[in-house]
């Protein structure tokens, strides 16, 4: 992608533009599009980044402003190898007992460790940023403290590694994996199929969904669970706490990440209200790991409404 065009915009004029193909079908040069998040919580102060592969025409440049509103800033980006350039940019991760690499980083791995081979730049969650070496630490803290789980489900997945760390870490439980992109859910798969992860409903299995957040019918139908993960951004997780609520088991386990230090309070707040309580908290650099516990009731419930959807658009995921 040599030339990139950045437009301001909103959150919510940011995540239409992947829904009209009609739209996308009129570039003469079609573009990668990136949305970025450019201030915490403010939806009116979001970028898109349109990548193209040549100088994109006024054509296309005008379908981008006039879908936008905005005026675009073009830019002519260096003429190398952005993949291969980023993984070999990109040291293998060692978090716990596991160590994540790409095909061109591998190294010397450690003794006794779970190895996952995860490309750079297929999909989000990689195992290089803060917030997925950090949710891999956590599970493998956990794992060596004793605790046991049976149904755990990986929310937002990426590449779907920490669905496979978890499944290593517990064998014999039936672990969920979703995400509301699905390329992402095929990269997951090609994914399972590189490190001998077994794919499927029964125990010892990641099962693979499409939806955003729990919003699909067989992750409500395998809950509860008693570990949940989601390493997404702040935002999404306030949005999704009454939804996590319903399908975790009492005093079943929520780790929570891809949130900045000072958003921690917003979130922990927002789960707090549905019922949970924050018992570890694990910072790597900027990122904190929070892990939770559903409280246990006694007598009367009161029940949770929630839709088990977030507004978050596809690719809101920690990266490297």
């Amino acid at each position: 992608m040599n030339w990139k065009a950045t437009l301001p915009c909103t959150r919510a004029m940011a995540e239409t533009l992947h829904e009209d193909d009609d739209w996308l079908e009129q570039f003469e040069n079609l573009p990668t599009l990136v949305a970025d998040e450019l201030e915490a919580f403010n939806d009116a102060k979001w970028s898109v980044q349109a990548y193209f592969n040549a100088k994109p025409g006024k054509h296309d440049i005008a379908l981008l402003e006039k879908r936008l509103g905005t005026k675009a800033q073009l830019e002519k980006l260096p003429d190398v190898d952005w993949l291969t350039l980023s993984q070999q940019s990109i040291a293998p991760v060692e978090a716990g007992r596991f160590y994540v690499h790409t095909s061109t980083n591998k190294g010397a791995v450690p003794k006794n460790a779970k190895t996952f081979l995860i490309e750079a730049g297929q999909a989000f969650g990689t195992g290089g940023h803060e917030t997925t070496s950090g949710c891999l630490a956590m599970i493998d803290r956990m794992a060596l403290a004793g605790h046991r789980f049976h149904h755990i489900a990986d929310i937002g997945t990426g590449t779907g590694l920490l669905a496979f760390a978890a499944v290593h870490l517990w064998p014999r439980a039936s672990v969920t994996a979703s995400d509301i992109d699905p390329v992402s859910i095929d990269v997951t798969r090609d994914n399972a199929v590189v490190n001998a992860v077994p794919l499927g409903r029964k125990q010892g299995q990641v099962a693979l969904f499409v939806a955003t957040g729990t919003d699909h019918p067989a992750i409500n139908a395998r809950a509860p669970y008693d570990l949940l993960i989601a390493n997404i951004l702040a935002g999404p997780l306030v949005e999704l706490a009454p939804s996590f609520a319903s399908v975790i088991a009492e005093g079943g386990s929520l780790i929570l990440a891809g949130l900045l230090n000072t958003q921690a309070q917003t979130v922990v707040a927002a789960y707090r209200r549905n019922g949970f309580v924050l018992v570890e908290r694990k910072d790597n650099g900027d990122w904190p790991c929070l892990r939770l516990v559903k409280r246990r009731r006694y007598g009367h419930r009161r029940p949770i409404r929630a839709s088990g959807r977030t507004s978050q658009p596809p690719g809101d995921f920690g990266t490297w």
